[in-house]
């Protein structure tokens, strides 16, 4: 079969041996490109992998699914809570170490295959693990439509975000740097422009000066809800202490229990279906790997999400 592999850090499409062992295999049909797998091919930490953390496809039985991409013990309190991103025995992840969905076939868990609900189509479903970031994070942060809220980003996940608090009826005020992210915030229901006093700041940046920023806005003991990953050293200024806020990351997800931030996220997205064409801005087939990654290394061009079609 066919999979695109990292090696020297470009994506390379590779024929590999298909998938073999304990679980259930996948036929993929779309998998899509996430920020941190750029950042893992910058930082060196690409090489030999099989990158694709959120894809989607078909069961065995033909039953359209999406996939929590990761593997872990399934006993520590972490795991049964839901929480395999901090299991005690360490979470495994797909495209992330083991073999991910940029391939025409992956091998996963059994109980990873989340089914897809009516109204959403499989070109759709590797939008559901971002969108279930979102979920994660909106759920941390203990956004209520009460509070105003703030987006600081216009990424995928930062758009991710605006769309699900719009589905439950919370419009965000949203920062977007580019013209095609600001004409995605709006159509997702977001408000461009920051204002003073928020409640809650989602920072899908999680830069020094995307926290300062975030500190600045908030009222006093306001929560931020860190959807962003930090990659590098981050200042957090005395602004953070002096306002009393509380910074609540979030970086996966709830999975494998009910309830799961996957099954949140597909009712999102069956019900609100703009969300699709908003957020997936570039399709390329799987031969296209390497126009495909440039792309999605330069937002300034008109990209959001890359997708593979396959």
């Amino acid at each position: 079969m066919r999979a695109i592999r990292i090696v020297n850090g470009q994506p390379e499409l590779q024929e590999i041996p298909l998938p073999d062992g304990e679980g259930v295999v996948v036929t993929v049909a779309t998998s899509s490109i996430c920020g941190s797998d750029i950042h893992l091919i910058d930082a060196g930490l690409a090489d030999g992998m099989i990158l694709g953390h959120e894809f989607c496809g078909t069961a065995p039985d033909g039953t359209p699914v999406a996939v929590e991409p990761m593997a872990s013990c399934g006993a520590c309190p972490s795991c049964l809570d839901g929480y395999l991103g901090t299991c005690a025995g360490g979470a495994r992840f797909y495209g992330i170490g083991l073999d991910g969905g940029m391939a025409e076939q992956v091998l996963v868990p059994a109980d990873s295959l989340v089914p897809l609900p009516s109204g959403v189509p499989l070109r759709a479903g590797s939008l559901i693990e971002p969108l279930a970031v979102a979920h994660h994070g909106i759920e941390r942060a203990r956004v209520t439509d009460q509070d105003r809220v703030a987006v600081i980003g216009a990424g995928p996940i930062g758009l991710a975000t605006v769309a699900l608090l719009a589905h439950q009826g919370i419009t965000a005020d949203i920062s977007a740097r580019h013209p095609h992210q600001q004409h995605a915030a709006e159509r997702l229901g977001g408000h461009l422009g920051l204002s003073d006093g928020y409640d809650v700041v989602i920072d899908a940046v999680a830069t020094s000066e995307s926290l300062s920023t975030a500190v600045a806005h908030l009222r006093p003991r306001g929560r931020i809800g860190l959807v962003g990953t930090i990659w590098g050293e981050t200042a957090l200024g005395i602004g953070a202490c002096t306002r009393e806020v509380e910074i609540l990351p979030a970086m996966t997800y709830r999975c494998r229990v009910p309830g799961r931030d996957f099954e949140h996220a597909a009712r999102a997205l069956a019900e609100r279906p703009e969300i699709t064409d908003a957020i997936i801005s570039h399709r390329f087939p799987l031969d296209g790997c390497q126009e495909a990654f440039v792309a999605a290394h330069d937002r300034s061009s008109g990209a959001i999400k890359v997708a593979f079609t396959i």
